[in-house]
């Protein structure tokens, strides 16, 4: 697939956020086709290039790609620019007003501090739509507060539905906060961008990660209401669905999932051979199986652990009910399906070595993987020549500090 086949393709992004929200967001645009800038302080850059397993090299480790970064920055250009300099300023105004889209994560008055803020940049360019990913709501009293990810995990509620009862709050895994709010970011982007081909007119986007945990607990979250009180918590079990879960064969752990009362009877006759458990009356219906839980899950779970995970796994697919087994990430990953999605890009590449691909697949062709993750800075010269910046220019501005 060519760039210019991409559904982006010719939209200019400016990517003026940093650690995960904002590239996140970005990248979602970058992956369906956009030319996303992205922009870094020439010495410090994004806070995640100091994060986690470090996989470059340079003299300033601050400087280095690490896998933090490279998860939310693929298919970008980057250039390292100093915003606390008046000249810097001026060039990411020039980068704002040719763009079509600009996100950035600023503290809630950061930007209009910097002069970058919506409505002066809106000035320069009314078409441009503006997306502003802060912790809290802007209007709110919370709004010069920073906004991490665990903490807005702690305070959604999303801790309290995960893991069983007898544990203290869990969180999840990733930033799933994060994660989400950037997608919702993308997803009000795209939207802004397809009104735009209707007005001619730019918007003003407003994420909250707050708002995002919110989102995020879904049924969970109206349960609750419902209830007046936390829902219970069943860990990998389902609330609502019986039985539905992670379960313990003979040699391993499997996911296996009932999802109605005909696949309740099939796995019952045909894969743990209890007929008498599809007959009995208490568990006919998925709701009686919920009521019934603690006297029918003991009874599978038995059976199960008596038979190794590859028998069963032949069952469930014989007789058509969703179940797999439960791997590694790292077997995951170096599995044969994710080799035949596609979706691992690997090359000999110091700074990113092992991307994943994005996970869009647009008339039967996966988007591309069109830049690996940036070094601090790489694109710069070429980003300011676009601009119009010559040689000498540039040279100046580097011997400044002012461009790395």
């Amino acid at each position: 697939m060519s760039d210019l086949d991409l559904p982006l393709a010719g939209i200019r992004v400016l990517d003026l956020s940093r650690i995960l929200a904002g590239p996140w967001c970005a990248q979602v645009l970058a992956d369906l086709g956009a030319e996303v800038v992205k922009v870094e302080h020439p010495q410090r850059g994004d806070d995640t290039r100091d994060w986690g397993l470090r996989l470059s090299q340079p003299e300033d480790e601050k400087a280095a790609n690490t896998c933090y970064f490279n998860s939310v920055n693929r298919n970008k250009r980057a250039i390292a620019v100093d915003l606390g300099q008046p000249d810097g300023l001026a060039i990411v105004r020039d980068l704002a007003a040719r763009a079509d889209v600009l996100v950035q994560n600023f503290k809630t008055g950061g930007a209009d501090r910097l002069g970058l803020g919506y409505e002066a940049l809106s000035a320069l360019n009314p078409g441009l739509i503006y997306c502003s990913i802060a912790g809290y709501g802007s209007d709110g009293p919370e709004a010069t507060r920073p906004g991490y990810d665990l903490v807005i995990q702690g305070e959604s509620g999303l801790m309290a539905l995960n893991g069983n009862d007898d544990q203290p709050p869990l969180k999840f895994g990733v930033a799933i906060v994060d994660l989400f709010t950037g997608q919702y970011a993308a997803q009000a982007v795209l939207a802004a961008l397809v009104q735009r081909g209707r007005t001619g007119k730019g918007r003003h986007i407003e994420m909250a990660l707050f708002d995002g945990g919110l989102s995020i607990t879904s049924y969970y979250g109206l349960e609750a209401l419902a209830l007046g009180q936390d829902p219970p918590r069943y860990g990998n079990a389902h609330p609502s669905i019986v039985p539905y879960g992670v379960f313990q064969a003979s040699d391993g752990a499997l996911v296996i999932t009932v999802g109605n009362n005909a696949q309740f009877g099939r796995f019952c006759r045909h894969v743990i051979e209890r007929p008498d458990l599809a007959d009995d009356p208490r568990y006919a219906t998925n709701l009686q199986r919920t009521v019934h839980r603690d006297a029918l899950l003991p009874e599978i779970e038995a059976e199960l652990r008596a038979r190794p995970r590859a028998l069963l796994l032949e069952r469930l697919a014989a007789h058509g009910i969703p179940g797999g087994e439960v791997r590694g990430l790292h077997e995951a990953l170096r599995s044969q399906r994710t080799r035949q999605a596609g979706m691992l890009s690997e090359a000999d590449d110091e700074a990113a070595p092992a991307v994943l691909a994005p996970p869009y697949r647009l008339d039967g062709v996966r988007a591309p993987l069109r830049h690996r993750p940036p070094a601090l800075g790489q694109d710069t010269d070429a980003v300011l020549a676009e601009l119009g910046l010559d040689a000498a220019r540039i040279a100046a501005l580097k011997s400044g500090g002012i461009i790395g």
